[in-house]
């Protein structure tokens, strides 16, 4: 999905998702190809923090906003439940360090998790959300707003 073909009253909402999940790709990429533990460490910290962000930027403003859209219940439920799964996994990740018995797993297993997610909502979510023409202006605003404050949060 490329933000140029996403109408101009849902561009940020959508988009500010679209950029976490281009971040969130490149972040797994970059612990597949990293030498070190330190670097593993690091790009793990990363992600998870900025994964923890995102579910909760999408659980408290994104989805609830789209629950009084017909035909989404199921593909937000389904959502839901997948945030979930990979909550769980954040937690157990940033519990560990880089060289504990499976970090390395559940990082990757965390970017399998995350890559379906992501197919669903861009591929399913999304195009269903603009063929709708539901307006997201005022929801975009809130997101920046709520994801500037998260992410000060997280980097204190």
């Amino acid at each position: 999905m490329n933000k140029s073909t996403i109408p101009a009253d849902q561009r940020l909402a959508i988009g500010m998702l679209l950029d976490d999940h281009r971040s969130a790709k490149k972040h797994f990429k970059a612990f597949e190809q990293a030498s070190s533990d330190d670097e593993k460490g690091q790009i793990a910290r990363e992600v998870c923090m900025e994964l923890t962000a995102h579910t909760q930027l999408e659980e408290e403003l994104f989805y609830p906003f789209l629950r009084d859209v017909p035909g989404l219940e199921d593909m937000l439920d389904e959502a839901v439940v997948e945030h979930a799964s990979a909550k769980d996994l954040i937690a157990q990740i940033q519990a560990m360090q880089p060289g504990d018995d499976l970090f390395d797993a559940k990082v990757t297993v965390l970017g399998e998790y995350i890559n379906h997610h992501v197919g669903e909502e861009e591929g399913e979510l999304f195009p269903k959300v603009i063929a709708k023409k539901v307006d997201m202006r005022e929801l975009g605003e809130r997101m920046k707003a709520r994801k500037e404050e998260l992410m000060a949060v997280a980097t204190a």
